[in-house]
C-alpha cells in the first residue's frame, strides 16, 4: 500500500526541499520504492538531485495540463527514488487553475494514472511550494499526512497556525482522512535556550507531535546539491545524514500504525 507524505511550510528556507530529497534518499535505502514530486516552481528539488530544471523537455507542468502522461514525465535518481520533475512554468498553475473546479485534485489524479498504467511506489512524497495556494492544497488533497519542517527560531513558526487552518479546510472539503503526522525541527541547535523554547512552544501552541530526532545544524546540508545528490550520498557518516536516517525509521513505523 502507498504512502503519501507532503511536506509543507509557506515559510521558505526551513529545509523543506533538503528533507525530502534525504527522506527519500534514506526511505530508498531501506529498500522502499519512492516517488518524489516536485511541486515548487523554484524547482530546488529537481536541481538537488542532479537534474537541471532548464534542460527538461517536460516537467510535472506537462502533466497536469494534460499535454504529458505521469509516465512519460519520470525521471531517476542516483539516489535511488523516482521524481516526477519542476520547471518554472508549474508557476503558472495558480492562474491557468485559479477558477477551475476540481484543482484541488490535480496532485490526485496524477498519482491515480500513474498507478492505472501499473506504476506504485511504497512511499510518495511531495514537495509542497512555499505558498497556501493551489499546489499546496492539491497536494494536501492527496495526501494521506503532513509533517511540517520547521526551523526553531520564533519568526520561522509564525505561519504555522495558517498552515493548520488550511489543513482544517482541506478536512472539511477535499480529504477527511488527511493526518497531520508532526513537526520536523530542521536546522536545531539544542545549545541554545532559545531553539529549545521555540520548539516547546510549537507542541504546547498546535497540539502537534515533534517528529524525532531533529535534524542537526551541519554544513553538509549546503554542499550536497552542488553534487546533484543527497547528504546520504556526499556525507553518509554526518550526523545530518543520520539524523534523516531514523526519521525515515520513524516515518515507516508511523506508516505502520496508520495502515
Amino acid at each position: 500500500m502507498t504512502t503519501t507524505l507532503a511536506l509543507a511550510n509557506q515559510k521558505g528556507g526551513v529545509a523543506k526541499t533538503t528533507s525530502v530529497a534525504t527522506l527519500g534518499a534514506a526511505l530508498a535505502d531501506l529498500g522502499h520504492s519512492v516517488l518524489l514530486v516536485d511541486l515548487d516552481p523554484q524547482a530546488c528539488l529537481t536541481f538537488s538531485l542532479g537534474i537541471d530544471p532548464e534542460d527538461l523537455t517536460a516537467s510535472v507542468h506537462d502533466v497536469m495540463v494534460g499535454h504529458r502522461s505521469a509516465s512519460e514525465v519520470l525521471v531517476g535518481t542516483e539516489d535511488g527514488p523516482d521524481l516526477l520533475p519542476a520547471a518554472i512554468e508549474l508557476a503558472r498553475i495558480e492562474t491557468e487553475f485559479a477558477a477551475v473546479s476540481g484543482r484541488e485534485r490535480l496532485v490526485a489524479t496524477i498519482l491515480e494514472a500513474l498507478a492505472d498504467e501499473g506504476i506504485t511506489y511504497d512511499w510518495v512524497i511531495l514537495d509542497c511550494p512555499p505558498t497556501l495556494g493551489v499546489l499546496t492544497v492539491a497536494a494536501l488533497t492527496a495526501a494521506d499526512g503532513l509533517v511540517v519542517p520547521l526551523q526553531c527560531e520564533t519568526l520561522a513558526h509564525r505561519g504555522v497556525g495558517q498552515l493548520l487552518d488550511t489543513v482544517h479546510d482541506v478536512r472539511e472539503h477535499t480529504n477527511p482522512l488527511l493526518a497531520v503526522w508532526g513537526v520536523l525541527p530542521t536546522m536545531y541547535d539544542g545549545r541554545t535556550s532559545h531553539a529549545r523554547a521555540v520548539l516547546e512552544t510549537i507542541a504546547e501552541t498546535y497540539d502537534l507531535d515533534v517528529v524525532s530526532p531533529t535534524i542537526p545544524k551541519t554544513i553538509k546540508f549546503a554542499e550536497a546539491p552542488a553534487a546533484g545528490r543527497s547528504i546520504l550520498a556526499t556525507a553518509r557518516s554526518s550526523k545530518g545524514a543520520r539524523a534523516y536516517r531514523d526519521v525515515a525509521d520513524w516515518l515507516v513505523v508511523r506508516a505502520a500504525r496508520d495502515a
